[in-house]
């Protein structure tokens, strides 16, 4: 057989694509940290945590398996919040009204925002968690000269929030090291929820990952002389929106762990002055004594009663003290000399490594808007492992079975091996070309991705068929002419069918419907795989075959 490039470059298009998906599915690509994952540092202070992302993935290839086929756990949960939509008022006025909500609610600087553009006024709190009703709320807007009434208020976040919290965990799940973690939003009647997959985790990991909001704050923990004595007060200095950059969990040189964090221009030169004022630039740095298992009232009245003073740096994720520490004398020197806006970097840390190193993902991601009410209104779903194992060579049996039934059937209809085997092994390019595909991107394979598979392999011989029938059944075949004009038809024959499959499947793709989805991802990459590669490849296949036969 000559397989002339020129002439044949169908047949080598799909040598290719073969080729490199060996490349995305054998091939050692590096990472490690899963889907979207961090750097090497990032992969190197995960730990152990390598040992989920192998057991995620098979042990000699880059195919990644989702919770059906690895185990793991699956948590759905809404986010807290209530919403009043069809509000009208101008941006400028945003600042006022989630100033006068937070006040006749009594919540805090996070916990409202308004967005003009949108028409919409949002709490991240509910009768449910925070105890603030519908009617409370609508009044909260009334103070605030805004047209609203409790029917305009629902329960539930706006998409925009919602769309900000996938992002926001898809970074946490992705910078922890759990390997093939997804983040979708769902929905049932009247309510909008978080799908967060994790394979290979157990629940009391995720939970903790995705439980809590992460907004983190430095705070100066400093005393004040007043008529009654000494008081001890505190300031919030600085969130996550503040920081330009943050570095990766290390140890010091006395095996504490710490994380460097880096301020932005606008952040740093107000971090200066409130150090300057709160008395933390003083030479020899500052004292502090700071017990964590007290809570910051606790430390105040100990403070006051040894009448030493202490001034501290308290790094605070979601309302808790996680580490607290003294300004040494050199960074005392820098905020006394106005160097450190030139070079505004300290560094934070929490009681041990594994609680660094979260502080750090919480730094670097940044925290959710609202936390998820996973206790409340939540189901969490966990499947052993040692389960899931068991369906992947059943997987591999359902499509083995369904390629030996097509390839029993095409034999049987053309009674020619020259004609069926290359039609069964471009069929099975096709599905090795999507297992490539899914390795490239990293899509961890669930059930419905398997149904998909099993569904390509269909309608690709089906194609073929098609095309075999068109070229073999309509009499003698005298020169490559005659060929290209049977095989044009059949063609436009395929096409039209593909792209009623396309078009037919395009809303499960977008729509956020769970295993439909997955499953008609692969039927479309499928398709489009096989119009534009395997199709053509078995035409000059075909040609090559029968102008040689002839």
């Amino acid at each position: 057989m000559n397989l002339r490039i020129r002439e044949n470059w169908r047949i080598w298009l799909l040598v290719v694509f073969v080729v490199v998906s060996t490349v995305a599915i054998f091939a050692p690509l590096g990472g490690g940290t899963g889907v979207g994952g961090g750097d090497a540092n990032d992969t190197a202070a995960a730990g152990d945590d390598g040992a989920v992302a192998e057991s995620t993935a098979s042990r000699y290839t880059n195919l990644r398996f989702g919770l059906e086929l690895a185990g793991g756990t699956q948590v759905r949960a809404p986010l807290v919040g209530m919403t009043a939509e069809g509000l009208s008022f101008e941006r400028d006025r945003a600042g006022e009204i989630e100033e006068t909500v937070r006040s006749e609610l009594g919540l805090g600087p996070a916990d409202v925002r308004a967005d003009a553009a949108g028409g919409t006024v949002e709490v991240f709190t509910d009768s449910v968690v925070g105890n603030v009703t519908q009617a409370e709320f609508a009044a909260a807007l009334q103070a605030a000269g805004l047209d609203a009434g409790e029917g305009d208020v629902r329960s539930g976040v706006s998409a925009s929030t919602r769309e900000d919290a996938v992002v926001v965990l898809s970074n946490k799940i992705d910078r922890s090291g759990l390997s093939g973690g997804t983040v979708t939003q769902t929905a049932s009647p009247g309510q909008q929820f978080i799908l967060v997959e994790v394979p290979g985790a157990d629940r009391e990991e995720v939970i903790e990952l995705i439980g809590e909001q992460g907004r983190v704050e430095t705070v100066a923990f400093y005393p004040v002389q007043t008529d009654n004595g000494t008081e001890y007060r505190t300031d919030s200095l600085t969130t996550q929106d503040d920081f330009a950059s943050v570095g990766n969990t290390q140890r010091n040189q006395d095996g504490s762990p710490s994380v460097s964090v880096t301020l932005n221009d606008r952040a740093a030169p107000e971090f200066q002055a409130a150090m300057q004022e709160y008395g933390f630039d003083r030479q020899g740095g500052t004292r502090c004594r700071y017990d964590l298992n007290r809570s910051i009232e606790e430390n105040a009245e100990a403070f006051e009663e040894a009448g030493v003073e202490n001034r501290c740096l308290l790094t605070v994720r979601d309302g808790e003290v996680v580490f607290a520490a003294r300004v040494t004398d050199g960074l005392a020197d820098n905020f006394r000399t106005g160097q450190f806006a030139e070079r505004p970097v300290y560094s934070s840390s929490a009681r041990t490594f594994e609680e660094t190193r979260e502080l750090e993902i919480n730094l670097k991601v940044g925290a959710l808007p609202t936390e998820l009410d996973v206790e409340n209104r939540g189901t969490t779903f966990f499947l052993l492992p040692s389960l899931a194992e068991r369906f992947k060579p059943l997987s591999v049996l359902t499509g083995f079975a369904a390629v030996v039934a097509v390839s029993l059937m095409v034999f049987f209809r053309y009674r020619r091996a020259d004609v069926a085997m290359p039609m069964i092994l471009t069929a099975a390019a096709e599905v090795y070309v999507l297992l490539g595909f899914a390795a490239a991107v990293g899509l961890p394979l669930e059930l419905s991705h398997i149904a998909g598979f099993i569904a390509v392999i269909g309608t690709g011989v089906d194609d073929l068929v098609i095309i075999a029938d068109e070229i073999m059944q309509r009499g003698e075949i005298d020169t490559s002419r005659v060929f290209e004009s049977r095989f044009r038809k059949a063609f436009w024959v395929i096409g039209a069918a593909a792209a009623t499959t396309i078009i037919a499947m395009s809303p499960l793709a977008v729509l956020s419907l769970g295993d439909l989805r997955g499953f008609a991802i692969v039927t479309i990459v499928g398709v489009l795989v096989g119009v534009l590669v395997t199709r053509p490849a078995y035409g000059d296949i075909l040609r090559v075959l029968v102008l040689r036969r002839e």
